[in-house]
C-alpha cells in the first residue's frame, strides 16, 4: 500500500520526520509531498524544502520525496497513492483534519489515515521552529 504525506514543510520538523519514519514501517511506500500554494509566503523555496526532506529521509526504506504546486488529490492520483497520511498533534487538529479528509474523499476518492505524533513532538510546529 502506498501513502502520500503532504504538507508545506516550511520548515520540516522532527515531528514530520517522526511521522515519516513510523509510516515507512506501516506502508510499502511513503511519498512525502512538499506542496506550495501561490498565495502563501514560505521561509524556504519549494526546492529548498524538497531538498531538506530528501536529505533528512535518505536511507529510510520506501520513502520518496516529490514537490508540487497543484491539488493534493491530483498529485496522489498521478503518484498512485492508495491513502493520504496526516499527522495529528492533539485534539485541536481534528476538526480541520476531518474537514480536509472528507473533502479529499469526496473530490478524489481517497481515504485519510491519521497517525498521532509521538508525545515528545506534540507541541512542535513549523511555526514555532520558524519563529
Amino acid at each position: 500500500m502506498r501513502a502520500i504525506y503532504a504538507g508545506s514543510f516550511s520548515p520540516p520538523t522532527l515531528g514530520h520526520v517522526d511521522i515519516i519514519r513510523r509510516a515507512s514501517a506501516l506502508f510499502d511506500e511513503v511519498i512525502v509531498a512538499v506542496l506550495s500554494q501561490s498565495e502563501k509566503a514560505y521561509l524556504f523555496s519549494l526546492e529548498q524544502r524538497r531538498d531538506m526532506l530528501e536529505r533528512t529521509t535518505r536511507g529510510m526504506p520506501g520513502v520518496r520525496v516529490v514537490a508540487d504546486t497543484g491539488m493534493l488529490v491530483e498529485l496522489a492520483r498521478r503518484e498512485g497513492a492508495d491513502v493520504i497520511l496526516r499527522g495529528i498533534r492533539d485534539a485541536s487538529d481534528l476538526p480541520l483534519e476531518m474537514q480536509m479528509a472528507t473533502a479529499n474523499r469526496l473530490i478524489g476518492g481517497l481515504d485519510t489515515v491519521f497517525l498521532v505524533c509521538s508525545p515528545s513532538y506534540s507541541l512542535l510546529s513549523s511555526s514555532i521552529v520558524r519563529d
